[in-house]
């Protein structure tokens, strides 16, 4: 089987502010296994030569602040993606170009309906403006009830949205199905 990554797995990382992003990652390791991905990390403790050294990654992040990248400046109170990011050069951020990249994001919905997992399209627009091909940026936005999302271009979601306070119940299934039309792409498969 063709894998997609130099070292023969998928990347899995994200930043988490309350610890839901690092539990909705874990589910997602778990669905595809030790042998398909390595253990998800959080960006908090990486240097972007870390994420580099995958040709195939899956990226997560938490909704925090208005419609910015979830950082200490958007009011989390560990480092985040904001401050990854901050570490990138212009060759790191070169080195990007042509990794395949799934995107998931976490929301509330119901208590932040104005701009529900809006911190997701932030997080895809700087791996896109690095030149990376996006995986899995078609998630439909049926099933979902808010008034305004950063995050749907149309009727889709720019990557997996989850739910977890008010739609947990549903966080399984939908990991399945994205999976199950993300990992072929990311494995290098069409």
């Amino acid at each position: 089987m063709l894998r997609a990554s130099i070292m023969g797995k998928i990347g899995i990382f994200f930043g988490t502010e309350t610890g839901t992003t690092r539990l909705i990652a874990k589910k997602i390791h778990k669905q595809l296994g030790d042998e398909i991905a390595d253990k998800p990390v959080n960006v908090n403790r990486i240097a972007p030569a870390d994420m580099l050294k995958y040709d195939a990654l899956i990226l997560g992040t938490p909704s925090y602040g208005i419609e910015k990248i979830p950082g200490k400046t958007a009011g989390c109170l560990e480092a985040n993606w904001e401050e990854f990011l901050a570490q990138m050069g212009d060759e790191d951020k070169a080195a990007f170009a042509g990794k395949r990249i799934a995107f998931f994001g976490l929301g509330a919905q119901e208590r932040y309906a104005d701009r529900f997992a809006s911190s997701l399209m932030r997080l895809y627009e700087v791996f896109k403006g690095y030149g990376a091909e996006i995986i899995g940026d078609d998630w439909s936005t049926e099933g979902y009830t808010y008034t305004h999302s950063a995050a749907a271009v149309g009727d889709k979601f720019v990557g997996l949205v989850i739910d977890q306070r008010t739609q947990g119940m549903l966080t399984d299934e939908r990991i399945d199905t994205w999976l199950k039309r993300v990992k072929p792409l990311l494995e290098g498969r069409l």
